[in-house]
């Protein structure tokens, strides 16, 4: 419980630009380091941390305590990734309004945000790469893949472009993947019948 308190700490206290530039950071720690979780279920943990309300790093981070100790380990973990950014916005809270206008302030925070699309299109390469290749199981087949380009490509269209509210694209996404779903299963009981 200490080591997942302690590598979330860790999370927390080194990643800048919030919860989601915490993503690539916590599935590496998660799947390659500490290998408490396999690729696909690291995909599942996104998927459950971004449908449900609140920060993604610390759904996953519950997450993934949870499936490693339990309710015990839930809370060790997201303590661990909570704690540093509590305490960093107490203290900066207190100089904030002295630098607020600064504009090296405003140009360091706007080299944050590109630093962190970056980071979020790094960890969404990799991720694909290694469900394709099955590195830490077996390989995700490739029509599980293009499923899941296909959608990630028809959310960005739809709220980028499109301007559709996110809750709808998260709702339209549980449809059509619950839906997708029952379709491969019902192939593959129909393969394995005949």
């Amino acid at each position: 419980m200490i080591n997942l308190f302690w590598e979330f700490f860790k999370i927390g206290l080194f990643t800048i630009g919030g919860g989601a530039a915490m993503i690539p950071q916590i599935q590496h720690v998660a799947t390659v380091e500490k290998k408490w979780l396999s690729d696909e279920e690291m995909l599942d943990c996104i998927a459950v941390g971004q449908s449900l309300p609140g920060v993604i790093a610390i759904n996953i981070a519950t997450y993934v305590g949870y499936r490693k100790r339990g309710i015990a380990g839930a809370l060790a973990a997201t303590f661990g990734v909570v704690l540093p950014a509590f305490v960093s916005i107490l203290i900066l809270v207190a100089v904030l309004d002295a630098i607020g206008d600064n504009k090296f302030v405003a140009g360091a925070f706007m080299g944050i945000k590109a630093a962190v699309c970056g980071l979020l299109i790094v960890a969404s390469i990799k991720l694909l790469i290694q469900m394709c290749s099955g590195r830490s199981g077996k390989p995700v087949g490739k029509g599980r893949v293009v499923f899941t380009v296909c959608m990630a490509l028809a959310s960005l269209l739809a709220v980028g472009f499109f301007g559709v509210t996110v809750i709808l694209v998260i709702l339209a996404g549980i449809v059509i993947g619950i839906a997708y779903y029952r379709i491969e299963t019902m192939k593959n009981s129909q393969e394995v019948d005949t």
